[in-house]
């Protein structure tokens, strides 16, 4: 079993909770989350760069002046890549650089992401993190409380709009919902905090449907 420290709003540790190693992959695979990064950095891209080439530019397709007996270098038409206004060499077209992960590397890919920040001391909950009204200083004062100002990652359970609005503002703060969380997400960031429910909730995704529909019953 793996132990997660538990902090109050204060910042104070409280105590430690736990979630089971194997429930997580058992261990890391460097690979797999690899290859879930590169999948979502390439999901992330447009790919709607167009170039003209030289069938698509306006200008004659005859030859500027003969091939031999100028004394000049031999030319082509207006159109030819070496000269101005001419097409693209070798033109941008659009195209669809999306990748695809079958749903169970996916979710493994999360889990063992999570396993990795636990391994080095970079995961952490936060009991009773509540707010009456949106207030950026204190979730700021918060983060600093617990080391997490150089970029983290706010785990809740469901959407809190307080808490959302409070760290919105934040600089390399993301306050997401565990429901939606994926291994790109958690990598990305030096910290990943987890509210009391957040981190319960996680455990019931990282137990997997069939695990899940065991405990129900």
């Amino acid at each position: 079993m793996l132990n997660v420290p538990v902090y109050n709003m204060a910042g104070q540790k409280v105590g430690d909770a736990e979630i089971d190693e194997a429930a997580l992959g058992g261990s890391v695979n460097p690979t797999l989350l690899k290859q879930a990064v590169v999948m979502y950095h390439a999901n992330q891209r447009q790919g709607t760069a167009k170039t003209k080439g030289r069938s698509e530019v306006q200008g004659s397709g005859r030859k500027i002046f003969r091939q031999k007996g100028t004394g000049r270098a031999r030319m082509g038409n207006a159109r030819t890549c070496i000269r101005r206004g001419g097409g693209m060499a070798f033109a941008k077209r659009p195209r669809e650089f999306r990748q695809q992960m079958p749903k169970k590397m996916r979710r493994l890919a999360r889990n063992q992401a999570v396993l990795a920040k636990i391994q080095s001391e970079d995961v952490l909950i936060v009991e009773d993190l509540k707010f009456e009204t949106p207030k950026t200083a204190p979730f700021a004062k918060l983060l600093a409380a617990v080391d997490a100002t150089r970029g983290c990652v706010v785990a809740t359970d469901g959407v809190d709009l307080n808490v959302y609005k409070s760290g919105r503002n934040i600089p390399r703060t993301e306050i997401l919902d565990v429901a939606g969380l994926n291994a790109f997400q958690v990598l990305t960031r030096r910290k990943l905090v987890f509210t009391r429910e957040a981190f319960d909730r996680f455990k019931e995704l990282a137990a997997g449907p069939a695990q899940q529909q065991t405990v129900s019953d």
